[in-house]
């Protein structure tokens, strides 16, 4: 049975995805391996590991929007599959990959219960996708599940300090505390997304219950020149200062 915050998210996403690739899409496809809102770029970050020992990879995009990663590692040999709750986005997706003349297998299904087979890819990734979208206690043993053992799972989301700064009356972040920590959780603000933001934790607690081991924790904090379509997710000069995002990347040591 689909979840009241799946439904919420998937009709969002549907109304709002052709004005969010018409706003993002060019920004997205002009550096397409790159990471949040300010795009640091993959081979500054070495997340995925090297771009050469991609080729011939089972890779899931698990939120994949547009799949203009998916598009782009496609283009280095990795076999892609593109997952997301969104038809909207999806259609997006499959322009893309027709546009640069390479095969993604796209699929639309929630990130808390994939058609996928156990054991299915060496890397399952994605930057502010399913991980923001569905609930972490659904998804991460379902990335185990889809992980084949010694595989990749990598993912950007925002930070709790994004949300905990965040003042309702000015529409932007502080540099004050204007929520409690055991806020944290499943975030709900008016007619926008449904979000998860756990504290570091309960994330770590999820990893080590289902198999993963921590590889590193990568907070991004915006470079003084850098640039951004994403102007209404929080202000520059706030992400020049504090980490609004961070990206997490654990390895599946054992199957549940």
């Amino acid at each position: 049975m689909t979840s009241t915050h799946e439904r919420h998210n998937r009709a969002f996403w549907d109304a709002d995805a052709d004005d969010y690739q018409a706003e993002h899409g060019r920004q997205l496809a002009a550096a397409p391996l790159a990471w949040g809102a300010f795009r640091v770029p993959e081979p500054d970050l070495q997340v995925l590991g090297d771009p050469a020992e991609l080729a011939g990879l089972d890779v899931l995009e698990f939120g994949c929007g547009g799949g203009q990663w998916s598009v782009a590692l496609s283009g280095l040999g990795a076999h892609c599959t593109g997952l997301d709750l969104s038809f909207g986005q999806l259609r997006h997706a499959r322009a893309n990959a027709d546009t640069a003349a390479v095969t993604v297998a796209f699929t639309c299904a929630s990130g808390e219960a994939t058609p996928f087979a156990p054991a299915s890819f060496d890397i399952v990734f994605c930057d502010h996708g399913a991980t923001s979208f569905c609930d972490p206690a659904r998804t991460v043993p379902e990335v185990a599940r889809l992980l084949r053992p010694g595989g990749l799972f990598a993912f950007c989301v925002s930070t709790p300090l994004l949300y905990l700064t965040y003042d309702d009356t000015r529409d932007r972040q502080t540099r004050e505390l204007k929520r409690a920590y055991g806020e944290l959780g499943r975030m709900e603000f008016g007619d926008g997304t449904i979000d998860f933001v756990l504290p570091p934790g309960d994330w770590v607690r999820l990893f080590r219950a289902h198999g993963f081991v921590i590889e590193d924790l990568i907070e991004l904090v915006a470079a003084s020149d850098a640039t951004t379509t994403y102007r209404d997710f929080v202000p520059k000069r706030w992400a020049t200062k504090w980490p609004a995002e961070q990206i997490w990347k654990v390895r599946l040591t054992r199957s549940i």
